[in-house]
């Protein structure tokens, strides 16, 4: 009985003891991490200067030597006690791997977050998509819209040319355009807009359209400050002599509906079934004036605000088939309200001032 009670002291006295050391570890460690006041260490650094040796300045103000130290030498450097801007979290990604992503980034502009992800996961530094888009923020390459077409010095110049030779044009003048175009509209999809990294305001990298979907159709259509013209499915691949029936059975009827009279303007692009030399004739034995207009200019034809206002329309009548594509596109182009062609005929110089702006590069519109 009096071995058990002897045990049971020797068993309470180490339990005692452990805690004690426990507790004097969590002390110690506590103030090892304790940031002292600016108070104090500018005492630090007074008594420095006043000859005190690092030893006897420890001892004075109860710190530890190393603490002392550790102050003198921040006050040597930087001439100050004050705390400096710390530098945050280190970066999980290695300054090799950081410049490879912002290089991969610049010289291949469609690449996506997850193919950078993947690119930083095989060399062993897999960081979240966030952490890549933020580094290369940083680097000012951000996400942008691509912007299309492609322009070449040659079309820059004569976007340019366009855009600052009509500037001055009065709104009647605009008023009196019949603008045209063809487009693509697909079955099921809306074909989806493509990002690339690129830096603020610029707009060098391009791509070109996607297509994908169920099937889709190909319309010709054109409209006026005051309406829509007509809208053609055209069947099969579009030819030149396609193309002149469509004007002759089309063209004339849509200025008449249109009432823009026998002196109007007609726009096309640069297409070069467009610009055949038989459908040039056929312009002129119908004395129509086409309107001069320089290649790779999509931007600059209002048509194609219609156009994405049109495909957006019909795929929310969800067509089940190419016939009921059709029949919407048709139902969806005549509902286009006449306030809104006026708008954009309104607002056109801004797009002529866009132009002029980029140099003849390529705009938002």
């Amino acid at each position: 009985m009096m071995i058990n009670t002897i045990h049971l002291c020797v068993i309470k006295s180490l339990y005692k003891c452990t805690c004690t050391v426990i507790v004097s570890e969590v002390r110690q460690k506590c103030r090892k991490n304790k940031e002292h006041t600016r108070q104090v260490r500018d005492t630090v650094v007074k008594k420095f200067k006043a000859g005190f040796g690092y030893k006897k300045i420890s001892q004075a103000l109860n710190i530890p030597r190393s603490t002392v130290q550790a102050i003198i030498l921040k006050w040597k450097e930087y001439q100050t006690t004050a705390n400096l801007p710390r530098p945050g979290r280190p970066s999980k990604l290695s300054a090799h791997t950081r410049r490879r992503l912002i290089r991969d980034a610049a010289k291949r502009p469609m690449i996506t977050l997850d193919e950078l992800q993947r690119s930083t996961a095989e060399v062993r530094d897999s960081v979240h998509r966030t952490t890549i888009s933020r580094i290369l923020h940083k680097s000012g390459l951000y996400g942008r819209v691509a912007r299309k077409p492609f322009l070449k010095d040659i079309h820059k110049k004569c976007r340019l040319k366009f855009a600052t030779s009509h500037l001055g044009d009065t709104p009647n003048m605009w008023k009196k355009v019949l603008w045209s175009d063809e487009t693509k509209i697909e079955l099921f999809g809306n074909n989806a807009k493509r990002y690339v990294w690129r830096k603020s305001n610029t707009a060098e990298h391009t791509i070109p359209t996607v297509k994908h979907g169920g099937g889709s159709i190909m319309v010709w259509a054109c409209f006026s400050s005051v309406g829509t013209g007509k809208m053609v499915k055209i069947d099969g691949k579009m030819d030149g002599a396609k193309y002149r029936t469509i004007l002759e059975e089309n063209l004339m009827e849509s200025a008449k509906d249109l009432r823009l009279g026998r002196r109007f303007v007609f726009q096309q692009d640069n297409d070069p079934k467009h610009k055949a030399k038989s459908t040039m004739e056929w312009f002129k034995n119908k004395h129509i004036q086409v309107l001069e207009w320089p290649s790779q200019s999509p931007d600059l034809n209002p048509i194609e605000n219609l156009w994405k206002e049109l495909k957006t329309a019909v795929h929310k009548c969800s067509p089940s088939n190419l016939t009921e594509l059709e029949l919407f596109c048709k139902e969806e182009w005549e509902k286009m309200s006449v306030s809104r062609c006026a708008k954009l005929i309104e607002t056109y110089p801004k797009q002529l001032t866009a132009v002029i702006a980029a140099k003849g590069g390529a705009t938002k519109y």
